[in-house]
């Protein structure tokens, strides 16, 4: 068992990460994508989440969660259920940042600061919390202070090497 609290909770954390990073590669490896709002605009006249938000990258992003989930299973450091409840709720906070950022005005592949970096985290996190257990305190402040700089870093990593066009 690991004794540490951070080494814990980002264990308990990877598969929301997997899942929120995943959806970059479907873009380079499937080529012809849907876009989960159907091109569809919202009553503002703007697009309800744009291009960027696909049915094959949602799936792609839960069935990676789920199986870096499965592997942490199978060492007795998650379960199947938390793993599918973060990998969703990873998922639907990032379509529910890209809802808001297109009603702000914010253009696909632009930064919004924090909702970028955190509303997946967030959405994750509670809704593991209610459907599961809630968390420790300490992981969800570690969580909340450390996902920001990760993010920020696997995405400049990401861009380095050609699978973003946008260094965040």
């Amino acid at each position: 068992m690991i004794d540490n609290p951070f080494v814990q909770a980002l264990i308990f954390i990877l598969p929301s990460y997997v899942a929120n990073a995943s959806p970059v590669l479907v873009r380079k490896v499937i080529k012809v994508t849907h876009p989960i709002d159907l091109g569809k605009n919202f009553i503002d006249g703007k697009r309800v989440l744009g291009d960027g938000k696909t049915f094959e990258g949602f799936f792609i992003g839960v069935i990676a969660g789920c199986a870096v989930g499965s592997l942490l299973a199978m060492l007795s450091l998650h379960t199947l259920w938390g793993s599918f409840i973060l990998s969703l709720g990873t998922l639907l906070g990032d379509i529910m940042g890209s809802f808001i950022k297109r009603r702000v005005g914010i253009k696909r592949g632009e930064m919004f600061p924090f909702l970028d970096q955190l509303l997946f985290l967030i959405t994750s996190v509670t809704l593991y919390s209610l459907m599961v257990e809630p968390l420790p305190l300490t992981w969800v402040i570690f969580l909340l202070v450390i996902t920001p700089w990760l993010h920020l870093l696997t995405n400049y990593l990401a861009f380095k090497i050609g699978l973003k066009d946008v260094p965040w």
